[in-house]
């Protein structure tokens, strides 16, 4: 097993709020280390040694030595707060790890053999559904990571946990076959094919407009009538009356001068 850093920390005598405002104002950081069926002990710890540890890979897997007053325990980082405009730490918990202890570790993900993926060959990116892994592990032999392969994995195709290669002795906290990691198509190719499909579709909504409207430029029917909407007049074919100008047939003949003359309503009682 790796060599545990070691972070040194002082004890402190009171809880609460108040108490660690003033240890912040101090310039340390409050927190706590409990666990393994031991008392909880309250402690601080000088902020640029803990920002140098929380920013390593990992921080959250690794098993750490938390020097207090002497005394030295075997700890897991299980929670940091931070502040929200500055994000500095505010506060941190360490749980005790007991030799033989199962616990649980979000695990890091890493991706390999890219390179025989045919799906990133022809463009695709990697898309990683979960940075991280939640195991069921022995505390003396925490995986630093969990590797996971896109060999002959495709464009649209996806890794999921029962497929991956875990390190012996871990199993995964949730039991369903979750996908892990995934190859996307290319963002340029993504939205070619939306403006494509886009383009399609209203296309195919103007010609039924345009079909159930009548309007100009809609389909001929067959024999190259020009389709028109029920109920409208259809044009005059070349060579009829209508169509040299003369009076359709029924209507009264235009008066002289070319006039039509008016009808005359008769008066009452005629």
């Amino acid at each position: 097993m790796a060599e545990l850093t070691n972070i040194r920390a002082e004890a402190r005598d009171r809880a609460g709020k108040g108490a660690a405002r003033a240890t912040r104002r101090s310039g340390r950081v409050p927190g706590v280390l409990y666990g393994d069926k031991k008392p909880a002990v309250l402690l601080t710890v000088d902020p640029r040694e803990l920002d140098r540890e929380v920013h390593k890979p990992g921080f959250f897997a690794r098993l750490l030595t938390v020097e207090v007053g002497g005394a030295k325990e075997r700890a897991l980082p299980r929670d940091v707060q931070f502040h929200p405009v500055s994000d500095k730490p505010l506060h941190v918990d360490f749980l005790r790890v007991g030799a033989g202890a199962r616990i649980v570790v979000a695990i890091p993900v890493h991706v390999i053999d890219v390179e025989k993926s045919p799906g990133i060959k022809r463009g695709g990116i990697v898309n990683l559904v979960r940075h991280e892994v939640e195991l069921y592990c022995n505390a003396d032999a925490i995986p630093e990571r969990i590797d996971v392969s896109l060999d002959g994995l495709d464009i649209g195709g996806s890794v999921h946990i029962k497929s991956v290669k875990l390190p012996e002795g871990t199993k995964p906290v949730i039991a369903r076959d979750f996908t892990v990691a995934t190859v996307a198509a290319p963002t340029v190719v993504r939205e070619e094919l939306a403006a494509a499909q886009a383009a399609a579709q209203a296309a195919a909504a103007a010609a039924i407009a345009a079909a159930e409207a009548g309007v100009e430029g809609a389909p001929p029917t067959e024999g190259g009538a020009v389709a028109t909407t029920p109920g409208a007049a259809a044009p005059a074919a070349a060579g009829t009356p209508a169509a040299a100008g003369a009076p359709a047939k029924g209507a009264p003949a235009p008066a002289k001068g070319g006039a039509a003359p008016a009808k005359v309503a008769p008066a009452k009682g005629c």
